[in-house]
């Protein structure tokens, strides 16, 4: 089984693959004559167009068909990742070191991770199951219930929920002890919904999400659904073996830092530590 083809279950009301197009159409452009009539521009439409600052590059386990990304406050990672017969959580350092590993269910496919406290929840992606750990030993202690595809997660503190996505523009709200569903809103851009929401990561009142399939990164204001930014990380090297399901997936905020990301993909054996920067 290959991952790729549930994008065709991502229905778009704007193409995946035309995001790009769709800002650049929307921007407002000269008259190219001399009139003195100023355009008036709504700032709330304006997206930051922003590209990837690579400042370190890691090694990586290139046999992880990568899912979820996510730091540990000690600065340990989380790697979940997916294949029925394959998916599988572990911790390990930044230089590889693997501190910790447990298997799925071999009928599972993994998904998105998130750490709340002292737990992790670890989405499947058509099992209707969400799994919760033990974020030191990775032992699991629950499981919970959903409706649908999973695909990422990402806890918000200070709001006290959890984000889950499906692929499609809609994401969920979540209790974060329980997983049980809140509510759910629409991940929109100049009004039109974007789908093919996957791996998140939140920071303070913002989600990051990958444009599953895609090379971009959206970021996306947590209580109105706005996206705010658009990242192109196609400047990242993508040394995996060649095949289309390689792509971009895994995005983890560095605790403490000042903007910094880990950036990785599906079976790609490097890591990148980067910055957004102004394209």
């Amino acid at each position: 089984m290959v991952h790729l083809p549930r994008a065709a279950a991502v229905v778009s009301s704007v193409s995946i693959v035309s995001l790009a197009a769709l800002m650049s159409a929307c921007s407002p452009a000269g008259s190219g004559d001399n009139s003195t009539t100023e355009e008036v521009v709504d700032t709330a439409d304006m997206v930051d167009m922003l590209t990837v600052k690579v400042d370190e590059t890691l090694p990586f386990d290139q046999t992880s068909f990568t899912q979820g990304l996510e730091v540990a406050p000690d600065g340990t990672l989380y790697v979940a990742t997916g294949m029925e017969g394959e998916s599988r959580i572990y911790r390990t350092t930044t230089d590889g070191k693997e501190l910790a590993s447990k298997d799925l269910d071999p009928t599972f496919f993994g998904e998105g991770i998130t750490r709340v406290g002292d737990h992790l929840w670890q989405l499947t992606w058509q099992n209707n199951t969400a799994i919760k750990r033990d974020a030191t030993t990775l032992e699991e202690v629950d499981r919970a219930a959903f409706d649908g595809e999973g695909w990422g997660l990402c806890y918000r503190q200070d709001a006290d929920e959890v984000i889950f996505s499906d692929g499609s523009a809609e994401l969920r709200r979540m209790d974060p002890d329980t997983l049980t569903e809140r509510g759910r809103f629409t991940v929109r851009y100049h009004g039109k919904p974007i789908t093919g929401l996957n791996e998140l990561e939140c920071v303070g009142d913002d989600i990051y999400a990958n444009v599953f399939t895609t090379t971009d990164i959206v970021r996306i204001d947590a209580e109105t659904g706005r996206i705010e930014a658009r990242i192109d990380a196609s400047a990242l090297p993508n040394n995996a073996t060649p095949d289309p399901n390689h792509v971009l997936n895994g995005i983890a905020h560095i605790p403490g830092s000042d903007g910094e990301f880990y950036l990785t993909g599906k079976r790609w054996p490097d890591m990148y530590r980067v910055t957004f920067e102004p394209k």
